[in-house]
C-alpha cells in the first residue's frame, strides 16, 4: 500500500517515493440511436518508486479496467505508467 499519491502535483512541490502520480487524461463514449450511452473518464497513473523491483506497479496493473502503458527510469527513479478508466 502507498501512503503517497498525488493529483496533478505542481512542479514546484516535494513528493516523496514511492507514490502514484495521476492526472485526468481522456474519456471514452460510446454511442447509441446517436446518443452518448456510456461515457468513462481515463486517468494516466504513474507509479514512482526507487526500488525497480517494487510491488507497486502489480498492486495497480491488477486494478479493474487498468492497462500498462510503459516504463522508464529517470533520475534514478523507476515510472510504470498505466490507463486506469472510472
Amino acid at each position: 500500500m502507498v501512503e503517497h499519491v498525488y493529483y496533478q502535483p505542481p512542479n514546484n512541490m516535494t513528493i516523496e517515493f514511492p507514490c502514484v502520480l495521476y492526472a485526468r487524461d481522456d474519456s471514452a463514449t460510446e454511442h447509441a440511436d446517436n446518443r452518448p450511452y456510456i461515457h468513462a473518464k481515463r486517468y494516466q497513473l504513474t507509479v514512482v518508486d526507487r526500488n525497480p523491483d517494487s510491488p507497486l506497479p502489480d498492486q495497480v496493473e491488477a486494478l479493474p479496467l487498468c492497462s500498462f502503458d510503459r516504463a522508464y527510469a529517470m533520475d534514478e527513479l523507476n515510472h510504470w505508467v498505466f490507463n486506469l478508466y472510472f
